[in-house]
């Protein structure tokens, strides 16, 4: 069986049911209708008796990246957010409900990393059960660029890391490679790109009974993972990530001589100051959270981030423009310094816009 359903290919290969992001002229950044989709497969996959594993992949396209998902469609963030368009709320209620899905998915379900991982990307790859990196993998949360925070469940998955790695990643929105995935916790076997149609195949012909018979059979074509290249700043991404406010591991990253204090500090100076203040807070209330208490925290924050500010000084409308609609690179942040957020301003982004009964993501 093959149907092509938007931008997702849907087969059933063997015992194996296979998702295709395709949409690669985008870098496979997901839509509302690809939400509903992959949605839609895995609720009937779970319930199929033939299908006894799934895997998630992304299309390719000559002359485009590799990527297995870029993130979200941030333009159609912006147009929404401008239109008063309801499908916006949509988008996050249902994206979310997917993330949770995969999370707690009863049959083994298996990404293929390959190329750009990113946002709502790392929303599906994370909630695998077996999550494969390659040579080519770029994975990173840089939410905070866009006036946003690590959502997807990111709270969760970020601060699972070890030691203030979290904290790092959610800040900087640092790009790691296949040894740094999975010497944090972010990635579970590397396996050669050139070698995917292989595993693949592999997996198509052997029975897939259980999560122990698809781990052996990703395994048996793993390779040893490259070398992590964030490794060696790992105790100064404790050091310094691990104070008590943003404006504190600025100003200790400014104690430190080093190159990588210095460039790490400028990064976070181009980011949005607000959503520094409020990511920080994020992944540590996350670190004492169910999934899928994350996930109602983060529906609440995402509402919160275009509801807050008027959309004339909004950070996270701003931030899209900036980096995705005009292309200047030169958001306005509101407020523009450090400095002058408040704990008064952040704490307003964790007050639920919603009674406990009424909440849109309850049912997780």
């Amino acid at each position: 069986m093959n149907t092509v359903q938007s931008h997702v290919i849907q087969e059933v290969q063997g015992h194996i049911g296979l998702l295709t992001l395709n949409r690669p002229q985008a870098l496979n950044a997901l839509s509302l209708d690809m939400i509903r989709d992959i949605t839609a497969a895995l609720l009937a996959w779970r319930d199929d008796d033939a299908i006894t594993a799934v895997l998630v992949r992304g299309a390719t396209q000559e002359g485009k990246g590799v990527a297995f998902c870029a993130g979200g469609d941030i333009r159609f963030f912006h147009q929404a957010a401008h239109a008063g368009d309801a499908r916006l709320e949509d988008f996050f209620t249902e994206e979310y409900s997917l993330n949770h899905l995969i999370h707690s998915y009863p049959k083994p379900c298996m990404a293929l990393m390959d190329g750009v991982v990113m946002g709502g990307g790392m929303g599906i790859g994370q909630g695998a059960q077996i999550r494969v990196v390659t040579e080519r993998t770029k994975m990173a949360m840089p939410e905070t660029n866009i006036g946003l925070f690590p959502d997807v469940g990111g709270g969760y998955f970020l601060s699972r890391c070890p030691g203030a790695v979290g904290e790092y990643l959610a800040l900087t929105g640092q790009m790691l490679n296949a040894g740094d995935a999975i010497a944090w916790g972010l990635a579970d076997v590397y396996v050669a790109s050139n070698a995917l149609p292989a595993l693949i195949e592999t997996l198509v012909d052997q029975p897939m009974d259980n999560a122990a018979q698809a781990t052996a059979a990703v395994h048996a074509l793993a390779h040893d993972k490259p070398a992590a290249v964030q490794a060696d700043h790992r105790a100064a991404i404790d050091a310094h990530f691990s104070k008590a406010d943003v404006q504190a591991i600025a100003a200790s990253l400014q104690t430190d001589a080093s190159e990588w204090a210095a460039h790490t500090l400028q990064a976070l100076r181009k980011r949005s100051p607000l959503m520094l203040c409020v990511a920080l807070e994020q992944v540590r209330r996350a670190r004492q959270m169910t999934l899928a208490q994350d996930l109602r925290m983060e529906r609440d924050l995402v509402r919160n981030c275009f509801a807050i500010q008027p959309l004339a000084s909004n950070d996270t409308v701003e931030g899209i423009r900036a980096l995705a609609v005009d292309k200047d690179h030169a958001p306005r942040w509101n407020p523009a310094r450090l400095e002058d957020v408040t704990a008064a301003t952040v704490a307003a982004y964790f007050v639920s816009p919603w009674p406990a009964h009424a909440h849109p993501l309850r049912g997780l």
